[in-house]
């Protein structure tokens, strides 16, 4: 995994649509790490995807990501994803 090469994507959502993009990206096997960002493009939220796998620790970050997605009109996911 170390010698992994890595490279980012960025999604532009609405708020709305943020907790059914980040549910569908978190079970894509290459994805390492999902990065949310604000209209300004601070970080809100910065999630390792391999922490958020495990089913029981992914209920308390939706409610999360469902909280920040209530705030924002428009947002940023940055993807980042290994290379096959």
């Amino acid at each position: 995994m170390a010698d992994e090469k890595l490279f980012t994507e960025e999604i532009k959502v609405t708020g709305s649509q943020l907790v059914d993009t980040v549910k569908k990206l978190v079970h894509e096997a290459n994805i390492r790490r999902l990065i949310i960002k604000n209209e300004k493009g601070d970080t809100i939220i910065e999630i390792p995807v391999s922490f958020a796998s495990v089913g029981a620790l992914l209920l308390p970050l939706l409610a999360a990501i469902g909280a920040a997605a209530a705030l924002m009109t428009n947002c940023t996911i940055v993807v980042v994803k290994a290379k096959e």
